[in-house]
């Protein structure tokens, strides 16, 4: 088949996020299939972004077909967000026709953060009698107005309401990476059998070939070799709840825990003086680091820490990266986040705490570490076993081919 997966933000491991569209695309590239990434040329997920003089410019990455649009910089979710959005749809949509013929896809995924894309990809789609498929990552609009705080009645809600509706009544099926979306979905007009659960996972060879961490990592690991360390990895933002886990911290009295936390963000510098300040001499901070040296980077864990603040959209259920990942590492959860059944209690591979109460965390943390080493190690296997077995891109990629052939 030829495939267009049209996702704005779209990136690749030199790049950097958003990883999934790489992840898919190569392993049908494997199988023979042409796939073709359509992506803006600025995104603020990526490390590094796309050096393009004009719109349509191609490059091949991996066998995949990377196409760029010359979208605009911005930050944060501004005017200038909003325009970048606009710029990418409205290029693909004028130029519909083009591409269809051009490019003759047989499928045409519309994949970005926000649903605006649904017009063009739909128009593609119809002019080369191709199939549309629509990839939901996140719950925009609901993102805006439950979290966000914007108005159901702003002219932008509105907008994306519209398009968020008329995706679901018009695609052939959908993706969500989310689990429980179908309900909401329905409601907004997405006929019940369209509705299709495909979430995040893992590379194999990632975890068969990773990377070395950086000397700073390896050195405060071999300092800590003797702690109970309770890793969390990821953004150090205000919705990752990382106080709570330094409140943890404040009123641990057992000396063997440590508590690492590795990422970057608006908050880090906050988080940072605050242990500073307060003498927390048993947390540790350290810089993110590349995607092929997670492997390495999760095993020296003990434990791994997953929190948020209480947010309404979590009623959709879980879909991190990082889940995934301390579960092909084969280490216990503290899931202290408030979401319907999660993986980690459907694959007994940790424990759940409330997102609001220190001491239902520590007393998760206190449980895993009183565990004895095979203990913990059989609860983190249940984890690893489930990845391997519903959660490599390998076969979360055939899940996905087999609903562009049935649909």
């Amino acid at each position: 088949m030829n495939i267009i997966l049209m996702d704005h933000y779209a990136g690749s491991p030199a790049m950097g996020m958003e990883f999934r569209p790489y992840y898919m695309a190569r392993e049908w590239v494997k199988q023979g299939h042409s796939v073709r990434i359509v992506g803006g040329d600025f995104s603020h997920l990526r490390i590094k972004n796309p050096k393009i003089k004009k719109d349509f410019t191609t490059q091949t990455i991996d066998g995949i077909k990377y196409t760029w649009l010359k979208t605009g910089e911005y930050e944060g979710n501004g005017v200038k967000r909003a325009e970048s959005m606009l710029r990418y749809v409205g290029k693909l949509y004028t130029n519909a026709e083009r591409i269809a013929r051009a490019w003759r896809p047989d499928v045409v995924i519309a994949s970005s953060t926000y649903p605006l894309e649904t017009y063009a990809a739909r128009k593609i789609a119809k002019c080369a009698g191709a199939k549309y498929i629509h990839e939901v990552h996140d719950m925009w609009p609901a993102t805006l107005y439950e979290i966000g705080g914007m108005s159901k009645k702003h002219p932008f809600v509105v907008m994306m309401q519209a398009a968020e509706n008329s995706a679901y009544k018009h695609c052939d099926a959908v993706v969500a990476l989310l689990p429980y979306t179908k309900k909401y979905m329905v409601k907004h007009g997405l006929a019940p059998h369209k509705f299709n659960n495909i979430q995040n996972g893992v590379l194999s060879q990632e975890w068969a070939d990773k990377q070395p961490l950086p000397s700073e990592h390896t050195e405060l690991f071999e300092k800590l070799k003797d702690k109970f360390i309770v890793m969390y990895m990821g953004g150090h933002a205000l919705s990752n709840a990382l106080d709570i886990l330094l409140d943890c911290a404040a009123q641990e009295k057992d000396k063997d825990i440590a508590f690492v936390l590795v990422g970057d963000g608006v908050e880090k510098s906050r988080l940072v003086k605050r242990k500073n300040d307060e003498k927390l001499d048993n947390v540790y901070f350290l810089p993110p680091v590349p995607k092929t040296m997670v492997p390495s980077l999760v095993e020296k864990a003990d434990c791994s820490y997953m929190g948020a603040l209480d947010s309404p959209l979590y009623r959709f259920g879980l879909c991190l990266n990082k889940m995934y990942d301390c579960m092909m590492a084969g280490k216990p959860i503290v899931c202290a986040i408030n979401a319907p059944k999660t993986l980690v209690e459907q694959y007994d591979c940790g424990f759940m705490a409330d997102p609001a109460d220190v001491r239902t965390i520590s007393d998760a943390v206190h449980m895993l570490k009183a565990m004895t080493a095979q203990e913990r190690d059989a609860m983190g296997e249940n984890g690893r076993k489930a990845v391997l077995e519903n959660f490599t891109y390998e076969k979360l990629a055939q899940r996905f081919l087999d609903i562009m052939e049935k649909c």
